[in-house]
């Protein structure tokens, strides 16, 4: 048996504030498709809603594909410029290029239009993949300190909380302003370029600013890409932490999805979106750092359970929207706010433990293939929670449309809208709690004098 590794140099503020400049990518990628795609779909181009839901689906869908493959090649990257790197800015590039592009196309008629939105859609979650994965690969290699993660976490989760709050609230804002003045279209095309734009500041803030970021990389594993995934899959506390994120982030998914028909229909306020936001990200942003005094007090999985429950209390709350009430929608949102903060600080600042811990114990390194089916289970659950949002509003009778014609909803459809958005996700994100309760490795960690092994140390258990 090796023994566990001193404590690790604190990571240097320059660092910390560069590996979170990443979060104005993925924070905006994360939000901005979510929240407009499946609207821009059946409020623009005309498709019905069962329909936008499968083409908003399955672009995602092949990244559950793609994201453990592009964790496979960052892990046998030889890269002098870093293991990870090279792909933030490479695959970040594309990334802003395809998204700028996707809200470009024709819009009609309806087949070619949608057309062109799920070919781009699937550009860009293709060069998303190879961005995200080793993106989150990262605190893994660059600190072997459990406390010093949840540091590297907390600058992460301020900085996506920003990006939610940049993105989300400016960029349905830019649509109805410049849509006003225009067309519903032309704000979508310039909506597309901003946004772009806030992507490339993502990229190139986390490329440049992880230079001197340390490695401490283990040997790279030997074997198929799929002896590995059957390794990671024999990993108990990976599973029951991937399970439990993908159902919050289904649930999570389907509130994001339902933003712009509970602005328009049941608050009948296009501006609704964006103090919806606000509502949202402006308690996160005060709270992450207490959230990281919990950790330090009671342990990440005690934090998250509790974050969790603040997120099912905020999601039942804002079954208030369907009576209209504006003020009491937004104080629901903040308590949804409250309890992703720590949803998001928590399971960041988990897998990477989770992922070091067996690096310690087989002496090689499976981050990147930990992380990719970690991102792809993420990406299915977000790419899953507008299609089941789309389903319950198909259930509903919701009635799509072009940019041109004005319709009356039926009352089953504004019904399904309040449904969709509160009372489905809170039960999903309630049901989580099943599997992670069953998470030991918190116990495992507490227990050893110093934390998480050095996975340069001497292996414990023979490798595959």
């Amino acid at each position: 048996m090796s023994s566990a590794s001193p404590p690790a140099e604190p990571l240097a503020p320059s660092v910390r504030r560069g590996y979170a400049l990443g979060s104005v990518a993925t924070g905006t990628f994360g939000t901005v498709p979510g929240l407009l795609l499946l609207p821009y779909l059946t409020d623009t181009l005309g498709v019905a809603a069962g329909i936008a839901g499968v083409m908003v689906l399955a672009p995602k869908a092949w990244d559950v594909v793609l994201n453990p493959i592009a964790g496979r090649i960052s892990d046998r990257s030889t890269n002098p410029r870093g293991r990870r790197r090279p792909f933030l800015l490479r695959a970040g590039l594309l990334l802003a290029l395809t998204f700028a592009l996707m809200f470009a196309g024709p819009q009609e008629p309806t087949w070619l239009a949608g057309g062109w939105v799920v070919l781009l859609f699937l550009a860009c979650a293709s060069a998303y993949a190879f961005f995200q994965v080793p993106y989150v690969a990262m605190p893994a290699e660059m600190t072997l300190d459990y406390d010093e993660r949840t540091r590297l976490m907390t600058w992460r989760v301020v900085v996506l909380a920003l990006a939610i709050l940049l993105a989300g609230a400016t960029a349905p804002l830019v649509v109805d302003v410049v849509g006003d003045a225009t067309s519903e279209a032309t704000g979508y095309r310039v909506m597309g370029v901003y946004i772009g734009v806030v992507l490339l500041v993502g990229v190139l803030g986390a490329y440049y600013g992880t230079r001197n970021a340390p490695d401490h990389g283990v040997a790279t594993a030997g074997g198929s890409l799929g002896d590995q995934l059957r390794l990671v899959a024999q990993s108990p506390d990976f599973r029951t932490l991937l399970i439990t994120f993908v159902i919050q982030a289904l649930g999570v998914g389907a509130m994001l999805a339902g933003v712009a028909y509970v602005s328009d229909n049941l608050l009948d306020s296009g501006g609704a979106a964006t103090f919806l936001f606000v509502a949202f990200v402006g308690p996160a942003l005060l709270v992450t750092p207490l959230w990281e005094r919990v950790a330090a007090r009671r342990g990440k999985r005690y934090g998250y359970v509790v974050a969790t429950c603040f997120l099912v209390v905020g999601a039942l709350g804002l079954l208030v929207t369907a009576t209209g009430s504006a003020t009491a929608a937004y104080a629901a949102a903040a308590v949804v706010g409250i309890g992703y903060a720590g949803a998001q600080v928590f399971p960041m600042a988990m897998i990477p433990d989770v992922a070091a811990d067996h690096a310690a114990r087989t002496g090689e390194n499976r981050i990147g293939v930990f992380t990719g089916v970690w991102t792809a289970g993420e990406t299915l659950g977000l790419a899953l929670g507008p299609g089941l949002f789309a389903l319950v509003l198909a259930l509903g009778g919701y009635v799509s449309s072009s940019s041109d014609e004005s319709v009356t909803q039926p009352d089953s459809a504004l019904d399904a809208i309040a449904l969709g958005f509160s009372v489905v996700p809170a039960v999903l994100i309630a049901a989580s709690l099943l599997w992670l309760r069953r998470y030991r490795l918190d116990e495992r960690l507490h227990a050893a004098p110093t934390g998480v092994p050095d996975p340069t140390t001497t292996p414990q258990e023979p490798t595959a």
